[in-house]
């Protein structure tokens, strides 16, 4: 058992790693339109409508842009009688070493808050595809109001052709998984499932300089 200086020597590790995180996300922000904002770079909070083709579609929700105190999100959310919680939005989540867990820390600690909280929210984040294995070690995917955002990046992805097909594999033969899945790209791209870019703009940034709550 750890004695209350190696505590709060970890703690303040934990919070300085997440100053570092922050400061990092800081310059990497991603330029987005809002429906009452034309561009801006470096939002922190914005609102609308789940467009994408989650169990949360249709749901007013907050988005989240990088590390964000627990207690400001849920105000928010009570606020404006929002149940649908999308963290990592405009591409915020990103750590420099997935497979370090104190580099994860800070996002489990603020979603798990949320989780927790007795109004029930639906929680999502966003992450990249090679993340997934250590997205399982957190436990997240154990909530049931959890939805995990597994971003699988494919560019110029309509010059494959009509004959294309996603597969989704296994880290290796019969390790993970009970076998595999091919699916023709043909039909992945239906139009039920079809979020054009358009459809985002319609996200309204919150009051305060560059989004922050105040």
């Amino acid at each position: 058992m750890r004695s209350k200086d190696q505590f709060d020597l970890f703690n303040n590790e934990i919070l300085l790693k997440e100053k570092r995180m922050k400061e990092k996300m800081e310059g990497k922000v991603m330029s987005k339109e809002y429906k009452n904002i034309t561009e801006v770079r470096g939002a922190t909070y914005f609102t609308g409508v789940e467009v994408n083709n989650t169990p949360t579609k249709g749901l007013d929700t907050l988005f989240v842009v990088g590390l964000q105190p627990v207690d400001d999100i849920i105000q928010m959310a009570l606020q404006r009688n929002i149940k649908s919680i999308y963290f990592g939005a405009n591409h915020s989540f990103d750590l420099s070493d997935p497979e370090q867990w104190d580099n994860w820390l800070p996002w489990v600690k603020m979603i798990k808050g949320v989780l927790a909280d007795p109004a029930l929210f639906w929680c999502s984040l966003d992450f990249d595809l090679s993340y997934q294995e250590s997205f399982l070690e957190t436990g997240l995917a154990e909530h049931n109001r959890m939805i995990p955002m597994v971003s699988v990046k494919i560019p110029y992805i309509e010059q494959l052709g009509y004959n294309a097909v996603i597969k989704i594999d296994d880290i290796d033969f019969n390790r993970t998984n009970p076998g595999v899945w091919c699916h023709p790209l043909s039909n992945l791209m239906s139009k039920e499932t079809f979020t054009h870019w358009q459809e985002y703009n319609d996200d309204e940034l919150l009051k305060g300089e560059h989004g922050k709550f105040r």
